[in-house]
């Protein structure tokens, strides 16, 4: 029987921010914007519904009188994809 896919983690660009963090742990929304080529107004709102989830941290502070967002992933983050993968390879006959 086919799981549910988490919805959290099927749209594409909070898909591709997870993907980019279980890689590197934690990113500046900078570097999450660029790798993703998202608009700033759009990864915010994704950004903010991992959040929501327990998926990310999000971490608000200055460099160089310079507002700085820094995300990090969740121990829940990285059991959410980990089952996601799961799920995905099972939807494609790799159990």
């Amino acid at each position: 029987m086919f799981k549910d896919l988490d919805p959290i983690l099927h749209s594409q660009l909070r898909l591709a921010v997870i993907s980019l963090l279980i890689g590197v742990k934690e990113a500046e929304f900078t570097f999450l914007k660029e790798k993703t080529n998202a608009t700033a107004g759009n990864l915010s709102v994704q950004i903010q519904k991992l959040k929501d989830a327990g998926y990310i941290d999000v971490i608000k502070k200055f460099k160089d009188n310079y507002p700085q967002t820094i995300c990090k992933i969740t121990t829940k983050g990285i059991k959410a994809f980990e089952e996601y993968v799961k799920n995905l390879q099972y939807y494609l006959g790799k159990k």
